[in-house]
C-alpha cells in the first residue's frame, strides 16, 4: 500500500463555519484516540517486551501519540472542553487490544497500527476540511499530528502488516471499531 491507496477529501470546505460545540466535540475525540493509541502501545509493549525488534521503533511512535495527547490535554484544559466519559473504557480496551495483536505476532500487532491509523488519517482529513480557515491552532496541530499518523501506518506497512495472520480480516474489524470510538467519543 502506498499514500495513493489513502485518498485525501479536497480542502477546504466552502462557506460554512465551525461551531464552538463542534470544535469541543473535535478535541474531544482527538484527545481521547490519542489517549487510545498511547494504550494500544503500551499493551503492545507489555506482552512483546523491549528486547524484541519491533520493540523501539513501537516505543518511539507510542512517544510520538504521548506528546499529541499531551498538546489536546493542554488544548482542552485551556478552551475548558469536557474530555470524553468514556476514558476509562479506552483505557481497557485500547491496552487490550494492543496486548491481543502483540500476542498473535509481531506483524498482528504492526497490523493494528496500519488499520488506526488509515483512520485516524481519514478521521483528520475531515475535521480539517470541516475547520477550513476557522480555527488555525487546532489545524495545525491536526495537520501536523497526521503526517505523524500517516508515517506510523507507512512503518507498520514496512514491517509486516499486511502479513499479519488473516490481515483484512484483522484489518477491517480494527478500523470497524475505531469508526466506533471515534463516533461515541464526539458525544459522549
Amino acid at each position: 500500500m502506498t499514500a495513493k491507496d489513502f485518498p485525501r477529501p479536497d480542502f477546504p470546505r466552502p462557506g460554512r463555519r465551525v461551531t464552538d460545540r463542534q470544535r469541543a466535540s473535535m478535541l474531544r475525540v482527538d484527545q481521547a484516540g490519542e489517549y487510545g493509541a498511547t494504550r494500544i502501545y503500551a499493551g503492545q509493549l507489555a506482552v512483546m517486551g523491549d528486547r524484541h525488534p519491533d520493540s523501539r521503533l513501537i516505543a518511539g511512535m507510542a512517544a510520538q501519540e504521548e506528546r499529541h495527547r499531551q498538546h489536546f490535554d493542554a488544548m482542552i484544559a485551556r478552551r475548558g472542553v469536557r474530555p470524553t466519559a468514556l476514558q476509562p473504557i479506552w483505557k481497557v480496551a485500547g491496552f487490550a487490544l494492543g496486548a491481543v495483536t502483540a500476542a498473535i505476532g509481531p506483524r498482528a500487532a504492526m497490523a493494528c497500527t496500519a488499520a488506526i491509523e488509515t483512520e485516524i488519517d481519514r478521521h483528520y482529513a475531515e475535521q480539517l476540511r470541516e475547520l477550513g480557515q476557522d480555527d488555525p491552532e487546532l489545524s495545525t496541530a491536526i495537520a501536523d499530528f497526521q503526517a505523524e499518523e500517516v508515517e506510523h501506518r507507512e512503518t507498520a506497512i514496512a514491517h509486516g502488516a499486511e502479513q499479519a495472520p488473516a490481515y483484512p480480516l484483522l484489518s477491517g474489524a480494527i478500523r470497524l471499531g475505531c469508526r466506533a470510538a471515534i463516533a461515541l467519543s464526539k458525544r459522549i
